[in-house]
């Protein structure tokens, strides 16, 4: 019976080390980088941002300039031009990497066809294209993918920090 009292209090210390193992290994597998970069990435570019689209003319199709209010939010871009549903809507939106490196992905529909580029064109029709963007924690600047160059035009989009 002194035996068993023994062997009970060993497996339970054993148990309590192991526990205690466990418990450091996990902290310590995550790295002090990852550990920074995960609070840096929230928050570092959060706030209410304006953004200044800029196409220019190409071909018969007019250049045009918008301006609207954006916001970032646990790193997550939005901004929003026009009506939603409406000829001349645009909606942006993606997710900021740590580094402020960013694909946000643009969709709308067409105000005028003096203004779109492509054979099927015209005013109410959806169109979507991807920006490649780099944010600081004050400004920033995209590009709109133009795709083959064909159809598309070249949009640049400049981001500055309220």
């Amino acid at each position: 019976m002194h035996l068993t009292t023994i062997h009970r209090a060993a497996l339970r210390v054993a148990g309590v080390v192991l526990v205690c193992s466990v418990a450091f290994a996990q902290s310590a597998s995550s790295s002090p980088e990852t550990k920074g970069a995960a609070a840096q990435g929230s928050g570092r570019f959060d706030g209410q941002w304006l953004t200044k689209m800029t196409c220019p003319p190409k071909g018969n199709t007019e250049g045009y300039t918008w301006q609207f209010a954006s916001v970032i939010e646990n790193s997550r871009f939005s901004g929003h031009h026009g009506t939603a549903g409406e000829p001349g809507y645009l909606q942006i939106e993606g997710k900021i990497a740590g580094d402020g490196s960013a694909k946000l992905s643009a969709k709308g529909i067409v105000a005028s066809r003096q203004y779109a580029r492509g054979v099927l064109a015209h005013k109410g029709a959806d169109y979507d294209y991807d920006i490649k963007a780099q944010f600081s924690e004050t400004e920033g600047t995209g590009k709109r993918d133009a795709g083959l160059g064909i159809v598309g035009r070249v949009c640049m989009f400049d981001f500055a920090r309220k």
